[in-house]
Parts: structure tokens; sequence; C-alpha cells
């Protein structure tokens, strides 16, 4: 064993040289002052499509921004090759503040969150009268996710040349929610496109519903330009679409600075992650009389009092029943 004396500064005693060559670690990040804002149009494979000014760029995460993830409708800070030419990265070192949060989980049990979009305006919860038959329960937890995140619904009915939106709108009608109704033939000569788009004037609408509904047909109408595969099929044996959209994607319409987002089918919808009591604040009608509710109150106890104040005629009994009735979802599977 070699021995040192007590003049430990010796020239013979070796360091560890930093093998990586590289400058020591700072908490001080850089400011990216030059950086270009841009949009997230679709992420694949940790590579981000990006809109920046009237070019298609091309980026990816910078390491700084550790476990944040950009998604679809993000605003982000981007720096390097602007270019968008062919083989040219970017990098993406900021992500802006959202305004709005579309999420949900794989199930109600499951903690991990994931954003679906960002900063959308409306959710257009699209569903089909038949072929496959309609889930109240998942348009439920569209709503819910919906009122969550910040954004306004749009229930969106398709194939009504298959049967009536009828019984649809009588569950749905005391939710004050907008609506349309399209049949396949008004889709292929642009009457149904026609109205759809009227809804979506001035902002930007993600397109949400489960496999087999029309969606991606409805976007494709939209937006031709950028038509996508659609779908057509549905299984047999569950009456369940198959998914054809395999990742989010924000498209134009052309002339209008207005987005849709489409997103891909989902066959469940968890809500692990709502707070309940924001859902209650996409019915002002209600929100007084929980003043007098006790702390914590889930509005479908005993002691909440919204019972009394719908009782002595301040609102619709309907409108307290549909705000239950979305409250529960999170305590029902979709099936029920």
């Amino acid at each position: 064993m070699r021995r040192y004396d007590k003049h430990t500064d010796q020239d013979d005693i070796r360091s560890r040289p930093n093998r990586k060559g590289n400058r020591p670690r700072t908490h001080i990040r850089p400011k990216h002052e030059d950086s270009v804002e841009g949009m997230v149009l679709t992420v694949d494979r940790g590579r981000l499509t990006c809109l920046v000014e009237d070019r298609i760029v091309l980026a990816m995460k910078a390491r700084e921004l550790g476990r944040k993830a950009a998604v679809v409708g993000d605003r982000v800070a981007i720096v390097g090759d602007l270019s968008g030419n062919k083989d040219t990265l970017a990098r993406i070192v900021r992500i802006e503040k959202r305004s709005s949060v579309l999420r949900r989980t794989a199930d109600d049990d499951d903690p991990f969150e994931r954003v679906v979009v960002a900063n959308a305006d409306q959710l257009a919860v699209v569903t089909a009268l038949a072929d496959p038959e309609p889930r109240p329960r998942l348009i439920d937890r569209c709503l819910v996710a919906a009122y969550d995140g910040g954004l306004t619904p749009l229930l969106v009915m398709t194939k009504s040349d298959l049967a009536s939106p009828d019984k649809l709108l009588e569950l749905y009608g005391h939710l004050d929610i907008p609506y349309v109704v399209t049949s396949r033939e008004e889709l292929e000569n642009g009457d149904s496109a026609d109205r759809v788009r009227e809804f979506l004037t001035g902002r930007v609408t993600a397109f949400v519903g489960h496999s087999g509904v029309g969606k991606t047909t409805l976007v494709n109408a939209l937006v031709p330009k950028e038509r996508r595969r659609v779908t057509g099929d549905v299984n047999a044996v569950t009456g369940r679409g198959r998914h054809t959209t395999t990742s989010a994607l924000a498209l134009p319409l052309a002339g209008t600075g207005d987005w849709v987002i489409d997103t891909p089918g989902v066959r469940s919808f968890g809500l692990h992650h709502v707070d309940p009591s924001r859902v209650i604040l996409a019915f002002p009608d209600l929100v007084p009389g929980t003043e007098g509710c006790p702390r914590a109150c889930s509005h479908d106890e005993q002691d909440c009092a919204l019972d009394a104040w719908v009782a002595d005629g301040h609102a619709d009994p309907a409108r307290l029943y549909s705000l239950r009735r979305l409250l529960a979802t999170r305590e029902r599977t979709e099936g029920d």
C-alpha cells in the first residue's frame, strides 16, 4: 500500500481525469433569447413536427426539459435549424404555459395521467347513433374530462341515416351542450361538414371518440387535403371499431386560421386525475347552491345543500341529476 506523508500536495499524486471531457454541471440554464415560437402538430417516437411561421420544422426535446413532454397543441420555444429543410433537426427548449389540457388515464385505478391535447378551446365528442351503438358512459367521461380541463364540449352524432338522435338528445338535453347531427350521405356531399364547421369558428377543436364512429371520416371531410386512412370497419363480434388514427394530429382549416385535432380512437377513458370540484363549474346555475354544503362535499350525499337549493326552485332538478350522473361516472365502468 502506498503511503503519503502530511504533505498531500506532492506532484506525484494523480487526480482522476474527467473522461467525458465536458464542463461540470451547473444549475444555470440558458435563456435561449434567440428562440422562435412554434406549435406542435404531431409527435412520433420522440420527433415533434412543429409549425414555425409558415414552415414545417422537425424538432426534438432538449435534454434540459427533463421529463417534461410536449404534446400536440403545445406552444413551444425552438432553437437550431428552423429552415424546415430535409434532414434538419431543431430543439425544443421551452414549453409555454398551457391554457387548457385534455388528460386521461388508462383506467380509474391508474395514477399515471396522459396529456392528450394542449391549448384546445373545444372538445368535440363524436359518437355514432348506430354501428357501433352509442356508449353514453364513455360520452359522460369525455364530458367530465372536458370540464376538468377547461374545454367547451360539443356533441357530434354521426350515422343518423341508421338511427334517430332523439334518445341521445333526451339524455344530454339538460346539459345545454351544443350538438350537430350528421349522416354518411351528407358527409359525402359536404352538407354535414359545413354544419360542423360553423361550430369550429375561432377555435382549436380536439375530436375524440371510440373507434368506428366516423371521427376520422368527419375530419377528412373538414380538411380534405390532409386525408387520413379511414376505417369504416366495425368488429362483428364486439360491435366496436378498429383503430386507424395512431397519433394525434393538428390540421388547419383552410382560409380560417382555425384548427382541428384528430386523436386516436379510445376504448376507455380513465378519470383518476379528475378533481370533482372542477366539474360543478360547468353548472353555473348550481354553483351558488353549494355554499351551504359540508366541507369536501361530493354533491351526492345526504347533507348536500344542492337538494334544498333545487327544491326551493333555484334550478331545474334535471340539471342536478345530470351533474350527479357525471360525477358518478368515475365510480362506474363504461359498460354499465
